[in-house]
């Protein structure tokens, strides 16, 4: 199994890893440019004290003798040297005896050419420096490497103690930094806990903006929707309760009706199964309509309501709606302007419909529906009756489902769906229906004009 590490961990580990390696290229960087430029220099400066020995022999031997080469060096003590004597048939050695093996091919080279000569032999700490200064004579001079080698060596020791004290600081700025990043981010997580548990007004502090701040803000956000949407869903969840409450209230009397008028049909007494049968047509009509209208509020919750736009002539539409519900002995109709539509037929009809039997109903002769046109963008209908109104604290739920006794005006026999459905249709169209106080209740219905 894979080892798991936390965000700080990786984070301080990440740094540790950048640090070290970049600590470590430039210390080997630095130790190369430097121990290249001390090398350089200390061969500059043997080359130099070398060229200028060789100068002084080659003034003092005037070409004519080997041993005004060897009194010279003689007085020369800052550096190891031996002189090669080529004059007879073996080369003799003068002065100290070298300390390490010169090149063969180093004596032939010198012996050949005019500039001095120089080599590091391997595994030795000298510098090997050669040049004629007499004919068939060479000079051989020996530089210790040992101060070099020191510099060296103290230059890498201080390189290294560099580059340690760099990478603790570097560690310990990584875990401040991983610290630094990771409190926000358990921040968030802890907030996103506390929002899964129920606590819907959670919310964390933005600061600054960086991407932190960002992730802040979206978490904010995020849970912004979480909770109205949670919020939507509980109302949602007690409508849908109520919904089913109403609707078992309602069925009850009809059902209830309905089976003891079942009862009554096989009386002897022919007023007693009259009396069953007309109750039998009344409730049944009554639970038609009312599945009808449980039917329709589903398919609105669904979202799967059917609509089929086309012109319509709202003045026809209205006067139609008004011989229907029989309300035309008590109803004027008023028409101004253009009031024609792009709607529904079936829907403005039914909205039509509900408000008129509404204010029948709840309201009072007489009725006056006026239609407006005048406006470019949407046509109104109002629906005044002369009845008691609507009281202002009661206004905002006569659109509720089940809206009617002591949550509307008055008592009926009703579904009390048909507000609610109407507003529903209204609101498919892209409109709405809004009621208001004027010698009774005024219902107001805006469509937009369409395409």
């Amino acid at each position: 199994m894979r080892p798991h590490f936390g965000l700080r961990a990786r984070i301080a580990a990440a740094v540790v890893v950048v640090t070290v390696a970049a600590t470590a290229a430039m210390a080997l960087a630095a130790y190369q440019l430097q121990s290249n430029d001390t090398t350089r220099r200390f061969h500059s400066a043997s080359r130099a004290d070398f060229a200028s020995d060789l100068a002084q022999v080659r003034f003092v031997a005037q070409n004519l003798s080997t041993d005004r080469v060897i009194d010279y060096m003689s007085r020369e003590h800052a550096v190891a040297w031996s002189v090669f004597d080529y004059t007879g048939e073996q080369a003799v050695l003068h002065g100290a005896e070298p300390p390490v093996a010169v090149p063969g091919w180093l004596l032939s080279a010198a012996r050949a050419g005019d500039e001095p000569l120089g080599t590091e032999p391997e595994n030795s700490p000298f510098l090997v420096l050669a040049g004629s200064p007499v004919k068939h004579v060479v000079l051989v001079e020996y530089y210790t490497l040992d101060a070099l080698r020191a510099d060296l060596s103290k230059l890498r020791r201080n390189l290294a103690g560099m580059a340690l004290l760099v990478t603790v600081l570097g560690i310990a700025g990584g875990m401040v930094a991983a610290k630094r990043i990771q409190r926000p981010v358990r921040a968030v997580a802890n907030a996103a806990i506390r929002l899964g548990g129920g606590e819907l007004d959670t919310r964390l502090v933005v600061r600054g903006g960086d991407e932190l701040a960002d992730l802040a803000g979206s978490f904010n956000a995020m849970a912004e929707q979480v909770g109205r949407s949670i919020a939507e869903l509980r109302a949602k969840e007690e409508q849908q309760r109520r919904f089913v409450a109403d609707v078992a209230h309602d069925l009850r009397t009809p059902v209830a009706t309905v089976v003891a008028a079942a009862d009554g049909v096989d009386s002897e007494n022919p007023d007693a199964r009259r009396r069953a049968a007309r109750l039998l047509s009344v409730q049944s009509r009554r639970l038609a309509n009312l599945v009808e209208d449980l039917l329709e509020m589903s398919r609105f919750d669904a979202g799967v309501a059917d609509f089929h736009a086309g012109p319509l002539d709202l003045a026809d539409l209205w006067a139609e709606a008004i011989d229907l519900v029989g309300g035309a002995d008590g109803t004027t109709l008023h028409t101004v302007g253009d009031v024609t539509v792009c709607a529904d037929p079936r829907r403005v009809h039914t909205i039509a419909r509900n408000l008129l039997t509404n204010a029948l109903t709840h309201g009072a002769a007489p009725i006056t529906v006026t239609i407006d046109g005048t406006r470019p963008g949407v046509v109104t209908a109002e629906v005044a009756d002369s009845g008691p109104g609507v009281p202002e604290d009661l206004r905002e739920l006569v659109f509720d489902r089940f809206a009617r006794g002591d949550r509307a005006r008055t008592a009926t026999s009703g579904s009390g769906l048909g507000l609610a459905i109407a507003q529903e249709n209204a609101r498919i169209h892209g409109g709405r229906i809004t009621v208001s106080e004027q010698d009774g209740a005024v219902f107001t219905v805006v469509l937009p004009r369409g395409q």
